[in-house]
């Protein structure tokens, strides 16, 4: 009988060896799913740029300093969607973005300012300033030079004193709506209203134009005359949140000064990778013998189990789609370490007690 479920213990457990294997080595489907080779890596182990920034001036408030993060996270989106943008300390800003090639271009195009219009759906003469393309997204039909020129642009993010979301009760329906409240300059008030009389009695619609791309495009229901405006719409409280710090950054006057960046070469991270794992190999494989050699079959069995844990620990990181780091390789190796310092100690303590003429229960 004991003999029986030791067989069975060993089959399930190459089995599931097996299994592990095979999915860190080839994956599932035609993405396949799984592989190793499908992990997220960062900065240090792929390559690419690192750039930290300071505010000039005087100390920005938390809602500037979440603005300016929120913008140079877009801005880095259309580079990698690995790239994360977080603050450190009070005033400073810093950027990953892993995986690309042109340094030089990123940093020269992050350390441009956005800019934001408001402009007016046809020009003098009647012809369209934006409209929707094939795929139903609303696109300029000029550039913005010719835009200003023309004098379409009723509004810039100078002109907007702050904006924010928030919600009200339709008294139609009664229904609870997502809105964002705008608040104007004075001087952006006058052309607010001047804009707004047009576009309400040609039935035209505003829209709001922010680092290259058309956000919104609300419709004029009246005049508005004193600097308060409210962008209505079937939006949710994220959405609408969203589109009130669009709208924030668009006048922000945070100004950002590089104070050190950082360009990680592919080559560079594809070494780190390799000396990585060919450490881990041969650490793993001299504790295997090491782990045989001194204790025998149950070396052998928490060999086994360890290299369960690699893959189990690959797997996840695939599926919670984890970034791995260089530090987080060197966090498996330590893990690894730690489970082998358990099992030394544990044999250790049983082998101690049966030299000391003590009886396994388990084995007895």
């Amino acid at each position: 009988m004991k003999k029986s479920k030791g067989i069975i213990s060993l089959i399930l457990t190459v089995v599931l060896i097996a299994l592990l294997g095979f999915t860190t080595v080839v994956g599932f489907g035609k993405g396949q799913t799984g592989a190793a080779k499908n992990i997220k890596l960062g900065l240090d182990l792929e390559g690419g740029v690192s750039i930290t920034y300071q505010v000039k001036g005087d100390t920005p408030s938390k809602e500037d300093m979440s603005d300016t993060i929120y913008k140079l996270q877009k801005r880095v989106e259309q580079y990698s969607t690995e790239a994360t943008v977080y603050q450190e300390g009070d005033n400073r800003i810093s950027i990953e973005i892993p995986g690309v090639t042109d340094a030089n271009e990123i940093l020269s195009e992050l350390g441009q300012p956005g800019s934001l219009y408001f402009i007016k759906e046809k020009d003098s003469d009647g012809n369209p300033n934006y409209g929707l393309d094939t795929s139903g997204h609303y696109v300029l039909a000029k550039s913005i030079d010719e835009l200003k020129e023309e004098g379409s642009v009723v509004l810039t993010g100078t002109d907007i004193k702050s904006a924010k979301s928030g919600s009200y009760q339709d008294s139609t329906t009664g229904a609870n709506e997502n809105v964002v409240q705008l608040s104007m300059t004075k001087e952006g008030t006058e052309k607010f209203a001047e804009a707004t009389k047009a576009a309400k009695e040609a039935e035209e619609t505003i829209a709001i134009y922010y680092d290259g791309e058309l956000i919104s495009v609300p419709s004029v229901n009246a005049e508005i005359t004193d600097g308060q405006a409210m962008i209505e719409g079937n939006m949710s409280y994220e959405e609408a949140e969203q589109l009130a710090s669009t709208i924030r950054i668009g006048g922000l006057s945070v100004e950002l000064e590089e104070i050190r960046s950082n360009v990680v070469g592919a080559q560079l991270g594809e070494e780190a990778i390799s000396t990585s794992l060919m450490a881990g190999a041969i650490g793993l494989a001299i504790v295997f013998v090491f782990m045989c050699v001194v204790y025998l079959l149950p070396g052998f069995a928490s060999s086994l189990a360890l290299v369960i844990y690699t893959g189990l620990i690959l797997v996840l990181l695939n599926a919670f789609d984890i970034t791995l780091t260089l530090p987080g390789i060197a966090g498996i190796i330590l893990g690894i370490g730690m489970a082998v310092d358990a099992n030394v100690i544990i044999f250790a303590r049983v082998k101690e007690e049966l030299t000391a003429g003590k009886i396994c229960k388990i084995c007895a």
